[in-house]
């Protein structure tokens, strides 16, 4: 992942590291589904400018380590990542509709967690506290 990003109005670098897990935790993430899925993550990050640093999808639940432009929320992300992955799932697998009698694939919450490589708390803490009293260097 490059850490600084462009786009035609702004210059970014955000990171997250989401979770979630199908619904009802259904170990279903397996075999065929569980390859599909990786490719559906990746086709859609690769249309909506995500950058996937690292992935895992295990059997109830996945992890995503993403970058991603600042048009999006952490939220937006995820719900564009869930709706998109759920449709093909359902469609590609329609035998999975069985197990998740409510015609949700994934459960409605997430876990998400903004990362940083060299910019921690306390550095934009300090850069703010004292911007004003003398030009300090910041490799951002």
């Amino acid at each position: 992942m490059s850490p600084v990003k462009r786009t035609s109005h702004a210059v970014y670098d955000l990171k997250y590291h989401l979770v979630w897990v199908p619904k009802y935790r259904k170990m279903i993430l397996k075999g065929d589904l569980a390859k599909r899925v990786r490719e559906v993550f990746s086709e859609i990050a690769e249309r909506y400018e995500f950058e996937i640093d690292t992935m895992e999808v295990k059997e109830d639940h996945v992890h995503l380590f993403l970058s991603a432009p600042p048009r999006y929320s952490p939220a937006g992300v995820v719900q564009i990542i869930k709706s998109i992955s759920a449709k093909v799932a359902f469609k590609e697998f329609p035998e999975i509709k069985k197990q998740l009698w409510g015609g949700k694939f994934w459960s409605d919450g997430y876990f998400v967690r903004s990362v940083g490589d060299k910019v921690t708390s306390e550095v934009i803490r300090r850069y703010i506290k004292y911007q004003h009293q003398e030009q300090l260097s910041f490799d951002f």
